[in-house]
């Protein structure tokens, strides 16, 4: 029979491109359905080794993407809501929860893969309910899975009337180093250990490769599936690129566990597959699980010692950024509202502090474009946001108890304030997005406007400086100062729009150009409006 190479190829290409579209779209209707619960759930339930493990598998299994799990997990290390060791438990659990995947391939349902599809249109596009089009995203990606899969078999078939293929697959089983080595090289090439396991599944179903030839390239997958997390943590944090080691010596020392004990496990898995009655796919699914499970176990109880070895490796000072609050205990409403209202205020000062560094950060990202001020800034956004939700809930419960007049001013300034803190986060988060669209449209700001922009931001800041500084110290004057200094904000604001319209007339900005700083502009003149609210509820609790 004459090999049609151009089928083989087109077959083999297509089907992997819809395995991998199935994947993704399953996964990402999977965590609609769950919203922000997935970081939640990584954020709650990290307490200790084991149940990091058991969060990063769940989060897994619900999202589809060992690879997607990692990169929460070192965000959240990045803003202080986890440690390094806590991270390496979730990333140990998102290991064993990406193994579902190949369960789900070993049913095999590729026949009744395209009324599956089917069945997901119909949700997507016939019913309007936004749970149900999540659900049609799950179902149809599902679908074009197993039709994914089915391709990437049909191409493959003919592949083993090759010569050339017989003679890598007793290489690879003479080898299985070189076995590792492809495995690592298809999954870095694919980005996805899923669609490498669900290959090798195939491979192995049609007698492609043996055992003895799969085990190391399915190894090897678990090595491939590292680089999306170092290529991910390139130019972040230093707590991201600790992360992305620790994952990479995990499961580089897996493997060479494994690699020592290779005869025992391929007698292992052959026992499975006979006494169980496994389908080829399946015996896959249990080598892949068991390879995975095994290896968490082993290494679990060395976290800190991965840990360790992350850290020597990558050494440095990282400062992190402590996203819970300090100083909100429960216990100080009930001793006393005063008392408590001091904490919540330190808190409320601690918020304030966060803002200015943020406003700082969207400063430096806007005069040097690099990418560490804008993450730096997001980061604080969430900081923000977090700290007003539980700063807000702790005043609820203060606001239950007993106040006289001066506590229930006092309580009413902190409300205030917490609110004006929150939107002057929501303003530099505006100002980062801007300045992501001038270098993603590369669009040009004269150094002239570039010159104005400095002075308002620097005025801006020194004004948000004093707000927060008043509250601390409740200090009529430095509060007046700030209204002063809003003036002068309104009154730029004012003129560098006339100058954006001479610019504009004289044809030295681009419309986009001046899209970008007029808004900017106006993000900086509404924070200043915010610390004159700041300003005045110090000044309406000192009258």
């Amino acid at each position: 029979m004459e090999l049609d190479l151009q089928r083989v190829i087109f077959e083999f290409v297509g089907g992997l491109g819809i395995f991998l579209f199935g994947i993704k779209y399953m996964g990402e209707g999977l965590q609609r359905s769950a919203g922000n619960r997935l970081r939640d759930m990584l954020d709650r339930f990290t307490t200790n080794p084991v149940m990091a493990v058991l969060a990063g598998m769940a989060v897994t299994v619900l999202i589809q993407s060992s690879s997607g799990t990692t990169v929460i997990a070192v965000g959240l290390v990045s803003a202080g809501f986890m440690n390094l060791p806590q991270a390496i438990g979730v990333i140990m659990g998102a290991n064993i929860g990406t193994t579902v995947t190949a369960f789900i391939i070993g049913f095999h349902v590729s026949e009744y893969s395209l009324p599956i599809i089917a069945a997901g249109a119909i949700l997507l596009y016939f019913i309007k309910n936004k749970k149900v089009h999540y659900a049609g995203q799950v179902v149809f990606g599902f679908g074009a899975l197993f039709f994914g899969l089915e391709l990437m078999g049909n191409g493959m078939k003919p592949l083993g009337t090759l010569s050339l293929f017989q003679d890598l697959t007793v290489g690879l089983s003479a080898n299985p180093l070189l076995g590792v080595l492809a495995g690592t090289l298809l999954t870095g090439v694919v980005q996805s250990s899923s669609a490498t396991i669900g290959i090798l599944q195939e491979l192995y179903g049609q007698n492609l490769v043996d055992l003895h030839a799969a085990l190391p390239v399915m190894f090897g997958d678990n090595i491939g599936t590292t680089i999306t997390a170092v290529l991910a943590s390139i130019g972040a944090s230093l707590a991201a690129r600790r992360a992305a080691m620790a994952h990479v010596i995990f499961n580089l020392a897996g493997t060479s566990i494994f690699l020592i004990v290779l005869p025992l496990y391929t007698i292992f898995i052959e026992s499975l597959e006979t006494n169980l009655n496994l389908s080829p796919a399946m015996t896959i699914a249990f080598a892949h699980g068991t390879f995975n499970v095994t290896n968490a176990l082993i290494q679990l109880p060395f976290i800190g010692a991965l840990a360790w070895a992350a850290t020597k490796i990558i050494p440095g000072e990282d400062p992190s950024i402590e996203y819970r609050s300090k100083h909100l205990d429960p216990l100080f409403i009930e001793q006393s509202s005063s008392i408590a209202l001091g904490q919540a205020k330190e808190e409320v000062l601690r918020m304030g502090r966060f803002s200015v560094k943020g406003l700082k950060e969207a400063n430096g990202y806007l005069k040097t474009n690099q990418q560490k001020h804008a993450q730096s800034a997001i980061q604080i956004e969430e900081v923000i946001n977090n700290l007003d939700r539980k700063i807000t809930d702790y005043l609820i419960l203060i606001s239950r108890n007993e106040m006289d007049e001066n506590e229930s001013a006092e309580h009413s300034v902190l409300i205030d304030t917490v609110r004006d803190i929150e939107r002057v986060g929501d303003h530099f988060e505006n100002i980062i997005e801007l300045v992501d669209y001038k270098l993603s449209n590369k669009v040009k700001i004269t150094d002239e406007a570039i010159e104005d922009l400095e002075e308002m931001f620097d005025l801006t800041v020194k004004t948000l400086e004093h707000a927060v500084q008043s509250l601390d110290d409740r200090d009529i004057g430095l509060a007046n100062r700030v209204l002063e200094a809003e003036d002068r904000i309104d009154r730029m604001e004012r003129t560098l729009r006339k100058k954006h319209i001479i610019r504009m007339n004289n044809g030295e900005c681009s419309a986009q150009a001046g899209m970008v700083y007029v808004d900017i502009v106006s993000n900086l003149e509404r924070i200043g409006d915010h610390c004159v609210n700041v300003a005045e509820a110090v000044l309406g609790y000192r009258k």
